[in-house]
């Protein structure tokens, strides 16, 4: 085929039958949705088009900037499509935590400016929020900037509901998937299929998948941070479930070695998720019953996420397995930890002169902090740890992270250490914040 431009290549993806050997469903037949085919390399570049295109011709007069809240794939879009109308590109984030994908924006020019995020305990009725104040930049008169918004821009998910979803019908010749398992980010595709879908059929079943609480997953929102995004709807969904980081890439590995599908961890997280979610519903299904279908998006490509892999599986790629992996820590172990709510955690600081240790990153902490913590990012704390106890075992220590969950699981590993007196701050910062306790800021 002959295209004029690169741009009419996004879209209309292979629908490919995952293998049943792999699966094990006997009689729900399995779809991925490859969006990892898209020109740029993801789902993603078709919002960024459909976002940008109207625009497109006056940000050329202009001379405007386009600007994105995004540290992955959005921005990887963005910025070639800007960079093919002569535009510059810049990425404002707080999530940008995959190394391959921030070196690959600076090699296609992007400009990245990265700021804390909400979540980390700022409060967006502050004039002194970077994220507020980023908002209202963008929205006043006269504008430099072409701001696409992804996270309330209702373009992202119309390019799903008149793409993504058709297409996947048309490909089942007709048919509506009995369930479509997504992901759940911007919130795009999956609104914007779910849309389509049910226009069509309205008793196909949507799963929303998110990310476990205490685990990062590249391009997917844990249950709480999904509720900031603005095309979020939880009425979309028929049920919404999470997957952990461990599951995540035990999906994509399976994809990968059993099926010769190279999908990164959101598409192994939405590969998990549809399975264990059929498995139960597949053992009720009879061989007398009608073959039943569902479909899943494969979001993107492994090759952008290896050091994401290396440091969460070291023996997939040929390392030792790492000592001390915080994933290794147990519920029960968790509960164990002591922890101080605001009020206490003051006392207990006058009284014992504790270390305080504040894992947000740096732009968090010069935001907001407390007086005489010391900032150790949470991944560059992780690495310590795997080299032994970067303490003395008997110095008390208050670990706090934006919301509590991360510091109570680093102060479970510290303590199967050998560490005497590790504690967390109960609510994390922002608790710390919403109790009035004093905050220093750099």
């Amino acid at each position: 085929m002959r295209y004029d431009s690169i741009t009419q290549t996004i879209g209309n993806t292979p629908l490919v039958r995952i293998d049943p050997r792999v699966h094990g469903l006997r009689h729900i037949d399995l779809y991925g949705k490859l969006e990892m085919f898209n020109p740029f390399g993801s789902v993603k570049d078709r919002a960024a088009w459909n976002m940008v295109r109207p625009e497109l011709d006056a940000a050329v007069r202009a001379g405007s900037q386009i600007v994105e809240l995004s540290s992955g794939n959005t921005a990887k879009a963005l910025s070639v499509l800007a960079g093919m109308h002569g535009l510059s590109f810049k990425s404002v984030t707080n999530r940008m935590r995959v190394p391959e994908i921030k070196d690959l924006l600076l090699l296609l020019g992007a400009e990245i400016e990265e700021l804390p995020g909400r979540s980390e305990c700022l409060d967006p009725t502050d004039t002194d929020d970077p994220l507020t104040l980023f908002h209202r930049t963008l929205s006043e008169p006269g504008s430099a900037y072409l701001h696409t918004d992804q996270y309330f821009n209702d373009r992202n998910t119309e390019a799903h509901a008149l793409g993504t979803g058709p297409e996947i019908v048309k490909d089942l010749d007709g048919r509506v998937p009995d369930w479509f398992v997504a992901c759940v980010g911007t919130a795009g595709s999956s609104t914007g299929v779910a849309r389509s879908l049910r226009e069509h059929d309205p008793r196909v079943r949507v799963v929303g998948l998110v990310a476990h609480k205490s685990d990062f997953i590249p391009g997917i929102r844990t249950i709480d941070e999904v509720h900031e995004v603005g095309l979020f709807d939880p009425a979309t969904y028929d049920t919404m479930e999470s997957v952990t980081a461990d599951e995540a890439i035990d999906g994509m590995l399976t994809l990968a070695r059993g099926c010769g599908i190279l999908a990164g961890p959101t598409g192994g997280a939405a590969y998990f998720g549809t399975v264990r979610h059929l498995r139960e519903l597949d053992a009720e299904l009879t061989d007398d019953d009608e073959r039943k279908a569902a479909v899943f998006i494969v979001c993107d490509r492994i090759e952008s996420y290896l050091s994401y892999v290396k440091q969460r599986r070291p023996e997939a790629v040929g390392l030792t397995p790492r000592k001390n992996a915080l994933s290794d820590v147990s519920d029960a172990e968790i509960a164990a930890v002591a922890t101080l709510r605001a009020p206490e955690a003051r006392e207990w600081i006058a009284r014992e002169r504790p270390l305080v240790i504040d894992l947000r990153s740096p732009s968090a902490y010069a935001a907001l902090h407390i007086e005489d913590s010391v900032n150790i990012v949470d991944e560059l704390f992780a690495e310590l740890i795997r080299g032994g106890l970067p303490f003395s075992r008997r110095r008390p220590l208050l670990l706090a992270c934006p919301v509590g969950d991360r510091s109570a699981r680093y102060a479970a590993l510290l303590t199967r250490m050998g560490h005497t007196d590790a504690r967390s701050l109960a609510g994390g910062i922002i608790a710390w914040r919403d109790a009035g306790a004093p905050l220093g800021r750099d």
